[in-house]
């Protein structure tokens, strides 16, 4: 038999050590230096501690960090050379240096090129000492993106500074959750195509929506299902459903980096068993997950076969007769008593281009067709076909998406620019979830992806296209902004209700994944007209909402209101009192000696005397289904498209969906609120909080957060607190339900702030609250180019580094002189050479079980 490639084995062993190693080995980093006048970032040092670090230390660091009474208990004296048992100390170092806080003001300031020449010596000497822990992978880590010099990336460089052509290391990136869940989607379900009447309704190539309790879930079948007993509940857990297989080591943040994610052997065997179920659905529908009785339209048929408590069971679902599903390859192949070579190859190209989004090579498909004929001969041609098959679910670019660059020529810098169907597939995966449509496919089979005139052809095509749903730009937007975790919060009840918000828990978590929705709809909005895109996002007064939303959106009153509105609601039921009594004492008059009619029964009162709730009204408009539809009645994306009052509402981080993702379970975060602000919007860097501290606010329910934290003046703390607590405290003026609010425990809000060491003197000062400090931020062109810094990171999938200054300037200006769009900040980030172009320092192997 013909020897196979490593990697197409059949064998499980094989395939789990291939899929077990982690990427981060081709993890984003900077390629060799050129040597000459001056400093390259990133340049390999040869320099020792005594030559390079102690020097520093006894000049700028000591005279704070002695033996004696060190400042923040960091002594540095005495430190030697970086080894296993001083690692959290250079750590620290690093940190610190990196974001200027050493030395501090008030000592001698470190020149920037000596600054530079210590932190990449700090970084190789770290990375050494930390080999088999799999090196320093703190300077590539999402969080410390910001820890690059702001100044130096949009200001000027320091004579003596060089930078290289911008480029990214060669890299296998994995594919996401939401995307791997869209291409075993595309296997078994057919979704709704785009309705330009109805442009937030769900359709094919948006993500595929969670379910009720906020899980990314694959259903089989739901198109179908015509009758079940029970209810939501029983509904969703009768249904058969595999759940996202592939982790994520984030749940917030940009988290679409190669660096993180990696495949492990069990996740490999679930994907197997997914395969199995998958393409047994595909050959067999229902079939395959309920029995015969169970397909058919005429539910009452089969009532004697119904009967019981057979409530979230399987068996309790009724499936329709008529096809739904896709018809593929798998089905005429199964179907067929014989399963024939020509047959065969046909099913294995059609999945591999279905799971990889390219079309298999002559040889790749040779291979898997001898797999599928040897499993055939080992287990018989059902089970045979199905585990033969189901190898190709496993298939490397089934799980990453290849940036290899294994062909090409390297130009004088060491880049190789890519091309073809790698290049074809990075574009995108930059914006899309399914396979590329027929024009960009086209383009690459006839050889025009190639240069980057191609890549702008297409990326505007694409974007001009409202057709082309481009969900991965809505998921950058997910991800900077961090409001879809607001369902995720787990709230408690008691301390909800006192927020104002008086439905249960699960209404309230079902709220907030609606406003996730709505959240979306009101970006894609903006992003349609595609001007000022971030100053409107700021600052927007529309808002898209529910019902429920009359209550988020409204106000909280005072204890003096709420009085006034129980005593009030008392008087009118005393005035009613009285009136049903005057008019049955008029009735009994004029009907003596009869019976009188019963009284109504009367309605509960529902009134929810805590909250002034919001006018929401507009006209209506439609929003992505926020979940999964289970039963009659949830499938009703209509929502209303309302203007919020200034004086109490602007932009998306006053929306609730914002507001409770940056909450905890009984009150506001304003630390983490301070901090998201000041890392998405100002780019400052905060270091880890140390080992040693105890970062828990103290249990005092009688007193103000602001009052709580006061905790965290401490000399010790505030160092980092003042650049996150002054920014997030302004946001007092909304509790932790996402309600406006004027008091907090019976006293006047104090949602005093300050802006400080922005990067931008026209924005630093106080602010009275967060409606005048968003103002001031939405303004600001410092602002603005951090918006773009994150905007390089996630399409870029790394931390931008000192040589992709250009690509980030230019990034800018393309959004600047456009008025602020969007599509011309993706254009110019993806035509740029950090995008077009990798450094292969090392041609990786994949039968490599270390990696």
């Amino acid at each position: 038999m013909k020897k196979l490639s490593p990697h197409r084995t059949l064998s499980l062993a094989v395939l789990f050590a291939l899929f077990s190693f982690a990427p981060s080995i081709w993890a984003p980093s900077l390629g060799s230096s050129v040597r000459g006048q001056g400093y390259t970032p990133g340049e390999k040092s040869e320099q020792t501690f005594e030559q390079i670090a102690k020097p520093l230390l006894q000049t700028y660091c000591v005279d704070c960090h002695g033996d004696e009474s060190p400042e923040g208990d960091l002594a540095l004296e005495a430190l030697a050379s970086v080894d296993s048992t001083n690692l959290d100390t250079w750590k620290r170092i690093w940190a610190q240096v990196s974001i200027k806080e050493m030395p501090p003001e008030h000592s001698s300031e470190l020149p920037t090129v000596e600054r530079l020449q210590w932190l990449d010596w700090i970084e190789q000497q770290l990375d050494e000492a930390m080999a088999e822990q799999g090196g320093f992978t703190e300077p590539d880590d999402p969080q410390k993106g910001n820890f690059v010099d702001h100044e130096l990336l949009f200001g000027e460089l320091p004579s003596g500074l060089i930078l290289l052509p911008p480029s990214t290391l060669a890299r296998l990136w994995r594919v996401t959750p939401q995307e791997h869940m869209a291409r075993l989607n595309e296997l078994i379900n057919r979704e709704p195509e785009y309705d330009a009447r109805k442009p937030g309704l769900r359709t094919r190539g948006d993500e595929v929506p969670t379910n009720h309790g906020g899980e990314l879930k694959l259903y089989f079948g739901t198109d179908r299902i015509i009758q079940w007993q029970g209810g939501t509940v029983a509904y969703a857990t009768a249904v058969k459903s595999l759940p996202a297989i592939l982790s994520t080591s984030r749940n917030h943040g940009l988290e679409n980096y190669p660096i993180l994610y990696s495949v492990n052997s069990s996740e490999a065997v679930q994907i197997l068993s997914a395969a199995e179920d998958i393409l047994r659905y595909m050959a067999y529908g229902p079939l395959s997950i309920a029995e015969a009785y169970q397909i058919t339209d005429d539910p009452k048929s089969i009532a004697d076969k119904m009967k019981g408590d057979i409530r979230g069971l399987p068996t309790s679902l009724v499936y329709s007769t008529e096809i739904k599903r896709p018809l593929t390859p798998v089905y005429e192949l199964m179907s067929a008593p014989e399963k024939k070579s020509k047959q065969l190859r046909k099913t294995i190209e059609y999945l591999f281009e279905a799971l990889t989004y390219r079309p298999p090579t002559s040889q790749e498909a040779t291979e898997y067709l001898q797999i599928v004929q040897d499993s055939i001969a080992k287990l018989g041609p059902e089970e045979g076909t199905i585990l033969g098959l189901s190898s190709l679910f496993l298939d490397r670019d089934a799980l990453f998406r290849s940036e290899l660059v294994l062909k090409g020529q390297a130009d004088s810098n060491g880049r190789v620019r890519l091309q073809d169907w790698e290049l074809g597939l990075a574009v995108n995966h930059a914006l899309s979830y399914v396979p590329p449509d027929a024009t960009l496919k086209k383009a690459i089979q006839q050889g025009k992806m190639k240069t980057r005139e191609d890549v702008s052809r297409e990326v505007q095509r694409i974007l001009a296209d409202p057709s082309i749903r481009k969900p991965r730009v809505l998921r950058f937007f997910r991800e900077y902004f961090d409001y879809d975790e607001a369902g995720y919060i787990c709230k408690d009840n008691r301390a909800l209700a006192q927020t104002g918000i008086t439905s249960n828990g699960n209404a309230h978590y079902r709220a907030m994944f609606d406003a996730t929705a709505s959240t979306d709809r009101l970006i894609e909005r903006i992003l349609a007209e595609d001007q000022e895109v971030l100053k409107r996002l700021l600052t927007t007064q529309e808002a898209i909402t529910t019902g429920s939303d009359q209550i988020y959106f409204g106000r909280r009153r005072s204890p003096e209101e709420v009085a006034e509105s129980v005593a009030v609601a008392k008087r009118e039921a005393q005035e009613q009192a009285k009136r049903e009594a005057a008019e049955l004492e008029a009735w009994k008059k004029e009907n003596p000696g009869k019976e009188p009619p019963k009284k109504p029964k009367s309605k509960r009162n529902t009134t929810n005397h805590q909250v002034d709730v919001a006018d929401l009204s507009g006209p209506k408009v439609y929003a992505r289904v926020s979940r999964r539809s289970f039963g009659n009645g949830s499938m009703r994306p209509e929502r209303t498209l309302s203007n919020l009052p200034s004086e109490e509402r602007l932009g998306l981080l006053t929306h609730p969906s914002w507001l409770v993702s940056h909450s905890d379970a009984m009150d506001n975060h304003a630390i983490r609120r301070g901090r998201w602000v000041r890392e998405r919007l100002l780019g400052g860097g905060i270091p880890d909080v140390p080992i040693t501290v105890d970062a828990m606010l103290p249990d005092a329910p009688e007193k103000t957060l602001r009052e709580r934290m006061e905790v965290t003046r401490q000399t010790y703390c505030w160092t980092c607190h003042a650049k996150m607590d002054p920014l997030g405290l302004p946001f007092e003026i909304y509790n932790h339900g996402g309600l406006y609010r004027t008091t907090e425990l019976g006293q006047s809000v104090n949602a005093a702030g300050e802006i400080i060491e922005s990067g931008d003197p026209d924005i630093d000062g106080p602010v009275t609250d967060a409606l005048e400090m968003i103002e001031r931020l939405a303004n600001s062109e410092h602002v603005e180019q951090v918006f773009v810094r994150h905007a390089f990171r996630f399409w870029m999938g790394r931390n931008e580094t000192l040589h992709d200054a250009p690509v980030l300037q230019e990034a800018h200006r393309a959004y600047r002189e456009t008025g602020g769009s969007m599509n011309a900040l993706i254009v110019s980030l993806l035509t740029s050479d950090a995008f077009l172009y990798r450094t292969r320092e090392a041609t990786p192997d994949v039968t490599d079980t270390k990696r």
